[in-house]
């Protein structure tokens, strides 16, 4: 969880470059196996060169499942899951995560 301290004023126009860009510059100040909690069913985290969007798994919301991308039509029906993320973020550490990125190393 964020302290105030931690906290960023965000007022952007909410489209991918903008998306991708905020989410890479806040990921990368976070942990190895941090992801970015952006609703209750998809996660994004830095994979060490850009940002990687995944879904969680339908029956253990804990797991991660698979990979996608965000597309206009996403993003359109996300859209106040992301403000709303953006103005308050929350992060997981996930050792699943970290596994996921030694076995692509």
């Amino acid at each position: 969880m964020l302290t105030g301290e931690d906290r960023r004023d965000i007022d952007m126009e909410l489209n991918h470059d903008a998306i991708d860009a905020q989410l890479a510059s806040l990921l990368r100040d976070q942990p190895p196996g941090t992801t970015a909690n952006l609703t209750n069913f998809a996660v994004a985290y830095w994979d060490g060169q850009c940002v990687v969007y995944v879904f969680l798994d339908e029956h253990d919301y804990a797991e991660l499942d698979e990979e996608f991308d965000l597309t206009d039509y996403l993003l359109e029906q996300w859209e106040a899951d992301f403000a709303a993320w953006f103005a308050e973020p929350q992060y997981s550490v996930r050792p699943e995560l970290l596994k996921w990125l030694k076995a692509d190393a």
